[in-house]
Parts: structure tokens; sequence; C-alpha cells
């Protein structure tokens, strides 16, 4: 059975290794730093190394797709990262909200730099902020929505931006594209589960199966009445998740010769509904207690 199967996540391109150094280089070049983190597992896409990176500079936490995201977790992370010294505002870059905050909250944060630059008569000095992020947390997306014209790649797959990148954002401010970066080992196999689950790892590596069962586990343990409401199932929490996918492809219809049930296309369609928002607004990780 697919959910016998023991499979960690880790995936560390060669050129992750390389954005590292970049961030290091061109730190000095920057006033500030936007951290964009996925709303839904808040701390498994933040990069553990980020911190020690760019330790001295004011930080700014974008919480993005606070729109797939349950409304009471995102305001407990709000509070986290705003406890711990950073500014944090909660934004979805598809639609573009909350971003209009953006700017404002640039110029709150580094008003000390901006009193310096007026009282050394360089009043109106452009503040540059450095943007990091792993991939497929929608900083291109996020840059493009600010960019006026100036456009980053955006697709949807982890991983596509490559090469720096410097864009005018308006209000006397430009921003540092960086490519996505990862870390060389997940410690905590969870954190590798959690962005499988959302996208932030390339599907190739995976086996689709394997992660649905995973993420039905969750599912049936923290939000089973969004798993009753969207496949019409009953009875399942004392089910193994591997049987609740049975349990999905039999309800889809989705059978092959033999009237055996698809799993593999039960399993993509759990997946694809859970990124689109199809399942409602989840949360993957709280702010622990």
């Amino acid at each position: 059975m697919a959910d016998s199967v023991k499979q960690t996540v880790q995936w560390f391109p060669g050129h992750m290794a390389k954005t590292r150094r970049l961030i290091k280089e061109n730190l000095k070049l920057v006033d500030a730093v936007t951290v964009l983190l996925d709303a839904r597992i808040p701390e498994s896409s933040k990069n553990p190394e980020i911190e020690e990176l760019i330790s001295g500079k004011p930080v700014i936490v974008l919480l993005n797709k606070a729109d797939l995201a349950d409304e009471r977790a995102t305001k407990q992370w709000i509070e986290y990262y705003q406890k711990k010294g950073a500014a944090a505002l909660e934004v979805d870059c598809r639609t573009g909200k909350g971003i209009n905050k953006f700017r404002s909250l640039v110029r709150e944060v580094l008003k000390d730099k901006i009193k310096k630059n007026e009282e050394k008569g360089m009043a109106g000095k452009t503040l540059r902020i450095m943007v990091v992020g792993i991939p497929n947390t929608g900083k291109s997306s996020f840059i493009n929505r600010m960019g006026a014209g100036s456009k980053a790649k955006v697709e949807d797959r982890a991983g596509v931006t490559r090469n720096n990148q410097w864009f005018v954002i308006g209000g006397g401010i430009e921003m540092l594209d960086t490519p996505g970066v990862l870390w060389p080992k997940f410690e905590d196999p969870e954190v590798g589960d959690k962005l499988a689950f959302t996208g932030g790892v390339k599907d190739q590596i995976l086996d689709m199966e394997t992660l649905a069962v995973r993420f039905l586990a969750v599912m049936r343990d923290n939000y089973p009445e969004k798993l009753a409401e969207r496949y019409k199932i009953e009875n399942f929490l004392d089910k193994e998740p591997y049987e609740i996918l049975l349990m999905i492809g039999r309800k889809r219809g989705m059978l092959i010769s033999g009237g055996e049930i698809d799993t593999e296309r039960a399993a993509a369609a759990v997946l694809d509904e859970y990124r689109g928002g199809k399942l409602g607004r989840i949360t993957l990780e709280w702010v622990k207690k």
C-alpha cells in the first residue's frame, strides 16, 4: 500500500548554494529584507538559514497565500512575528489583497533610515529592499504586483527564478529579487511533507500517491469536516488514510478496468484541489503555545 512507502522529501538543486552566497554579497546593497512565507506553513516555508544570513537588517515578513490559510492561524502568526521584532503583513499576491499596505510599511520600518538620509541632505534617497524566500512562496508574483510594469518571471512551478534582478516599485523603493533558496536537508520529515503538500517541492521527484496519503492523515486529524464537505464521505475518522483515498476515488467514480479504484488519479485530484483552495482555508501548522 502507498502509505507504507517511506519516502523522505529532499530537494536541493545546486543553484541554491549559489543563492546563499549572492544573498550575503548583496546584503550590503539593501536597507531591509522582505521574507516571503507561505501563510499555510509559515515555519516550514522559511529557510532556517535566513535569519542568520540577514541578521542586522530590518525584516518585513509577508505571509503570502493568506487567502488559502485559516484566518485564525494567520492572525496568530502575524502577532508571533511582530513579537520577534519583525514587521508582518498578510497578503495574497494573486489578487493583490494586502499589498497596497507594503510601501507604507517599508517607510515605517525604515523611518530612522529615512530621517538620517534627510539629516545628511539626501532626502528622497531610494530605499532598497531584498526579497528572499524558498521556491513557490510567490516572490515573483509579489514583485510583478508591485513592479509598475517591471515583470519578474512567474511560473507555477518550484524554483524558476535564477538570477538577481532589480525592480522599481514606486514610492522611492527598489527591490532586489533573488532565486528561491532551500536548505540541503530537511531535518524534520514533516517539513518536507508540508512543502510538498503545498507545491513547494517539484512533484516530479515525489510519489504522489504516498504524498496524498500523508496529506489525508493530516486532514483527517485536523480538518475532517472539510474532507466530508468536499468529497461527500462519512464515517472515516477511524479509517487509515489510504482507505480514505479509496473512499474518495470510489465516490468520484475514478475506476479502472475490473472496477479497481484509480488511486493515482484520486491522489492527484486531492492534492490539486487542496493547492487550488477547493478544500477551504487550511493551515497546516499553528503557532505553538
